[in-house]
């Protein structure tokens, strides 16, 4: 068989699996949500991260399945792909099942989106970092000790700090209550927007609309 023909069966596909051109310009994205796996951490304030990826996987009619170190629903934003991790090695080794997907993709550190709780933002604020300390955080803190780097950015959510001293823990580990439960929805379109904008338009764009 001559050049010619080789080409035409190759350009057909004959023989092959033929990637489409968007496929081939799709971009990756890994977007950690942070939590703790079990019922009794369902809607609590420190699995908003669950709750976020929950939302947008829902928004895109993606499917959850089980994966190594956690839970993955893959959605497609235009030309991005984005790999919703639930990780399930429990908030103070996330940075585990983070290092393991990175590798795995080959993915730049641009390309990671942490989805994290905030005491010290009050509920329902947003804000999004290139990158920045744990701030006392474990589940950041265990993140950047397997990354070898804070540079990494991360989407904080505000779930207020109205606990007595000494009270930080049972308070991140309750559940929301009724009234903030029922301004979530809103709250967590908002956070799948802003994870959408940092995919498709960049950190700087995301910061500057979504932020509040």
């Amino acid at each position: 068989m001559g050049n010619y023909q080789m080409g035409i069966l190759k350009w057909l596909g004959i023989g092959r699996e033929r990637v489409k051109p968007d496929e081939e310009n799709m971009k990756k994205y890994l977007i950690v949500c942070l939590g703790n796996i079990g019922p009794e951490y369902v809607d609590t304030r420190h699995n908003i991260g669950f709750m976020a990826g929950n939302a947008l996987a829902a928004s895109a009619d993606a499917e959850w399945k089980s994966c190594r170190y956690g839970d993955m629903a893959v959605m497609r934003v235009k030309n991005c792909e984005l790999m919703l991790l639930k990780p399930s090695t429990f908030m103070n080794l996330s940075g585990v099942a983070v290092r393991y997907w990175m590798n795995k993709e080959k993915l730049p550190l641009e390309n990671l989106l942490v989805i994290v709780d905030d005491i010290a933002l009050p509920f329902g604020a947003v804000r999004l970092r290139k990158q920045g300390s744990d701030a006392g955080h474990n589940g950041l803190k265990n993140i950047a000790s397997e990354l070898g780097t804070q540079a990494y950015a991360r989407l904080r959510v505000g779930v207020g700090n109205d606990f007595p001293k000494g009270g930080q823990v049972d308070y991140v580990l309750g559940k929301f209550p009724p009234a903030e439960m029922a301004k979530m929805p809103e709250l967590l379109k908002h956070v799948g927007e802003a994870v959408k904008a940092y995919c498709l338009s960049g950190a700087d764009f995301a910061m500057t609309h979504y932020n509040k």
